[in-house]
């Protein structure tokens, strides 16, 4: 999944704020800065109607896609946007209004530059791994997702240890005793995966990472396989209360038996980066790298 040049015409652009009175504020200036370049601006309906403009409201993912999505707000703002248009993806460009902002590319006073260097043929286009999930119960397919950060299936506060047997390829590998699991991608190994000690991979790479969280027996480490693994979940213990959560934003209980299927998506996440930076620089400044 290599960088590639973002060449494609631009002639439509979906503005997406986090619903805090500095996104929209932002996206009324970004709108009108893109206003001189003749593209038709739209945003998502919740955003359309905090700054007045009610008939330009589309939500991500419904009727015709925009060439390009520029999200102001955070990682999770940018998570719900990549689920929202995973059939279809376009071109996601973050704008970082506080916080690490793992994915997003500028922070607010940086973006009409960055704006500029895209609209004018610099910007590269990173194709992230997605995963599809699917939660099988009772034979049945209950639920389907797609994901870009991590699929986690951890225990309540008052529960006891939980028992996930896990198999990859329909091969056995182990049953974890933990507090729970992380099945990250990539671009999710910064996040919750990277708390509970698993390490960080590139953004382009074709991995996952198998984390479990605080397990039981000491040898069970964080687990690197391809990307090609369908890695499936089953939940062995009973009379726990037990909860899968699909990139921190989405969540459902889970019952005794249950299974969770986790594959590579078909369609990648389509992020948009400045030639300007690299993923080293995002870490060094993110992580604090090399500071004292």
């Amino acid at each position: 999944m290599k960088d590639e040049t973002l060449k494609a015409r631009i002639d439509s652009v979906t503005i997406v704020a986090k619903p805090v009175p500095a996104a929209r504020s932002a996206a009324r200036r970004l709108a009108r800065h893109l206003a001189s370049r003749r593209v038709k601006i739209t945003f998502d309906p919740a955003t359309a109607r905090a700054i007045g403009r009610r008939g330009d409201g589309r939500e991500p993912g419904r009727g015709r896609p925009a060439d390009l999505y520029i999200v102001l707000g955070g990682d999770g703002t940018i998570l719900g946007v990549a689920r929202a248009i995973g059939r279809n993806p376009r071109p996601i460009l973050g704008i970082n209004l506080g916080g690490l902002g793992f994915l997003t590319e500028a922070g607010l006073e940086d973006a009409p530059a960055v704006l500029d260097e895209i609209f004018a043929g610099h910007g590269t286009l990173e194709r992230r791994l997605a995963l599809d999930v699917s939660l099988v119960r009772s034979g049945r397919v209950t639920l389907r997702q797609s994901v870009l950060n991590d699929v986690v299936i951890t225990k309540s506060a008052l529960a006891r240890i939980i028992d996930l047997g896990v198999a990859i390829d329909r091969q056995f590998v182990t049953t974890y005793r933990a507090d729970g699991l992380i099945i990250a991608t990539p671009t999710g190994s910064t996040a919750y995966s990277l708390s509970a000690g698993g390490p960080i991979i590139h953004p382009i790479m074709a991995a996952l990472v198998i984390a479990p969280i605080c397990p039981h027996t000491l040898s069970l480490r964080p687990l690197v396989v391809p990307d090609t693994s369908v890695v499936e979940i089953t939940l062995r213990t009973d009379e726990s209360e037990v909860y899968l959560t699909l990139d921190g934003q989405v969540g459902l209980p889970l019952r005794a038996k249950d299974r969770v299927r986790v594959r590579r998506s078909a369609q990648p996440v389509l992020m948009v980066r400045a030639r300007r930076t690299t993923y080293f620089d995002v870490l060094r400044r993110k992580l604090h790298w090399g500071q004292r």
